[in-house]
């Protein structure tokens, strides 16, 4: 499974949570299988999406479309960094 571990700061979580949310059926169809949405301990602003994917390509395509772009815009998404990774283990202690 490839994964893309996102983090950047919204202007405001609620309003961000709502149109994240309703792009829920655009991220999978674009090949987004399971996320988790976190926020840092002192900064609920400052939001890390984490997400499995079916491909890194499908991530990156679909992170770097036109369309996306302007969700992130609307939402009030400043300055994502985008980080694609490759799962080489999992376990459970």
């Amino acid at each position: 499974m490839q994964h893309v571990l996102i983090i950047h700061e919204v202007a405001d979580y609620t309003a961000w949570k709502s149109i994240f949310d309703r792009a829920a059926g655009i991220r999978k169809a674009a090949g987004e299988r399971s996320y988790q949405v976190l926020s840092y301990h002192d900064d609920p602003n400052k939001i890390v999406h984490f997400s499995a994917w079916t491909s890194i390509a499908d991530a990156r395509t679909f992170f770097e479309s036109p369309q996306l772009v302007q969700i992130r815009a609307e939402a009030g998404v400043k300055a994502p960094d985008f980080i694609y990774l490759e799962q080489l283990e999992t376990g459970t202690l």
